[in-house]
């Protein structure tokens, strides 16, 4: 296991209010959060978390102690980037499982967060503990919203997996962006219209994966008809939070293979 600790404004509680101003021994991060939020919000969020919330993910196949090519731990991660929260990163060999992934995890699966010294498991359970934790920016996605596009990735697994062209996978995902497409462009830029919020970072990771993925396997892409959902999917892996979190093109690649080959 390794762990990588990730930092932000809320790294130290007792950093002074002249360090708070983009002072250069911070990251970018830090300066990037003061001038968005500016200051009250900046000091709640020191004052809510007191230490790195641990994370433990999926290792790189490709490249050591690199971030693997789990969709469901991009998404906490992206949660907790978006929230400006520091978290620390311990990346396992699921291939290898160690025992005490097993004492944190029964299942043996990650992500697995730390929060309140117990350990949680699920990223939608993760995702809405630390959503009632830490509120503030608020990431909730109207219930009304929260399932625009969530049969994306299911019909995408059938037809990545689909040996046979006339089956109507491929025509069941197209139906599914299709639709996705029509919401954006009505509703857009993003789910809950100008605010990012958690659908968002739930279903980004994963169309991240789709592009990746059926353009390696199927030589597929997104149709350009549908404009607003490629826009849509360049305005998500163009967010900061994404590219620091978004895995490597090859591990995503590996990481499918079983499924395609199997």
């Amino acid at each position: 296991m390794s762990a990588i600790r990730i930092h932000s404004p809320a790294t130290a509680f007792t950093i002074s209010i002249k360090q708070l101003t983009c002072n250069p021994t911070f990251r970018t991060t830090n300066c990037r959060g003061f001038n968005r939020t500016g200051l009250r919000r900046t000091l709640t969020t020191v004052v809510m978390s007191s230490g790195p919330i641990e994370v433990c993910a999926k290792t790189s196949v490709t490249v050591p102690n690199r971030l693997g090519d789990c969709p469901f731990t991009q998404r906490v991660l992206l949660t907790l980037e978006e929230k400006r929260l520091p978290y620390d990163l311990k990346l396992v060999d699921l291939g290898n499982k160690p025992d005490w992934l097993f004492s944190i995890s029964p299942e043996g699966k990650v992500p697995v967060v730390k929060l309140d010294d117990k350990w949680i498991s699920d990223s939608d359970v993760i995702t809405k503990s630390v959503e009632e934790k830490f509120p503030d920016p608020s990431l909730v996605t109207p219930p009304e919203k929260a399932s625009v596009g969530s049969k994306i990735f299911s019909t995408y697994i059938g037809f990545l997996k689909s040996k046979d062209a006339n089956d109507g996978t491929e025509q069941a995902l197209l139906n599914e962006l299709s639709a996705f497409n029509d919401y954006i462009k009505e509703n857009g830029p993003f789910i809950n219209g100008k605010d990012i919020s958690a659908a968002d970072l739930s279903l980004g990771p994963k169309l991240y994966h789709l592009e990746i993925a059926l353009g390696h396997y199927k030589k597929w892409s997104v149709p350009d008809s549908l404009s607003y959902l490629k826009s849509y999917m360049k305005t998500v892996f163009s967010l900061d939070s994404f590219i620091k979190t978004k895995p490597l093109t090859e591990d995503v690649i590996e990481g499918w293979r079983p499924k395609v080959m199997g």
